[in-house]
This record gives C-alpha cells, structure tokens and sequence, in this order.
C-alpha cells in the first residue's frame, strides 16, 4: 500500500468519551481548538456526541483498538476507516470530500466494501445514490485507466 503524503494528516481528532459522554464538553475546554494544548503542541481534539456522525449499520463491531507503548496502558477505539469514508459522503462538507479522494487514491477504502455497506446507512435512498456517485467519481479519479463499469 502507498502511505498518503505528511500533508495528509489532521490537527484535528474527534474524540467521543463512551464511558462519560457528558465530558465532551470538557474535552474541548481543556484541549480543544484554541486551547492552551492546542497552542502548545499544533493539534486538538474536539468532543462528540454519539449522534455526530451517520455511520452504516455494524459500524460497533468493525472498531479497530489502538494501543502501544505511547498510549499510557490506554486503549483508543477508533471508527473504522471503511465506515468513516461513508460518514464523511454524507456529511459531504469539502474537507471530508477531499479526505475520501485521498483515501480512495492511496488505496486505504475499499470500493468493494463501500458499496457493500452503504445500504447499511440511516439515510433516504436519493443520499445513497449521491454517496455512490461521489465514491464512483473517487475511484475513477483515482484509477484513471479503469472506467467505471456502466452497470452501476
């Protein structure tokens, strides 16, 4: 697989507390955009709520833990980057859209799974036939010499 370049990261990560939902909002006082650590170390995080994102059905069981010596004995669970693409097609804002070219670009979503789990998604079918069309485009952009099959 080929890595995305530096300038494919974030200084933001959204941070849901499953245990304490009702410290999101101490999240973003404490290390939030504009914060004293934001200022010190060039990143932040931002807290959610479980409604933030539209994400496909299933998308509990697909988490990927993330854990290691930098974590403190923490274990971070992190949304699937499958079900993340799809939230970000139907957010549809220009940032996420351009975070799903270069995902689809570098090989990290798959086609295939995309479309297997968008009917999954809580949303009307005129949105899912705009998701395909954007992820569609995406893989066409990022496969040139690979049109995409008229049977869609």
């Amino acid at each position: 697989m080929r890595l995305p370049p530096i300038a494919f990261q974030s200084l933001e990560a959204d941070v849901y507390p499953r245990n304490y939902p009702e410290r999101a909002d101490e999240i973003d006082a404490m290390i939030g955009e504009l914060s004293q650590f934001h200022r010190t170390y060039g990143y932040y995080a931002r807290g959610i709520a479980p409604t933030t994102a539209t994400l496909p059905a299933g998308w509990e069981q697909r988490v990927v833990r993330i854990s290691g010596p930098n974590t403190g004995g923490a274990t971070g669970l992190c949304i699937e980057v499958n079900d993340l693409a799809l939230s970000k097609y139907v957010a549809g804002r220009e940032g996420d859209l351009a975070f799903n070219r270069e995902l689809a670009k570098y090989g990290i979503v798959s086609k295939r799974k995309l479309t297997r789990l968008l009917p999954t998604m809580p949303i009307d079918d005129e949105r899912k036939r705009l998701v395909l069309d954007r992820i569609k485009q995406d893989f066409a952009a990022a496969n040139p010499r690979r049109a995409p099959k008229p049977t869609w």
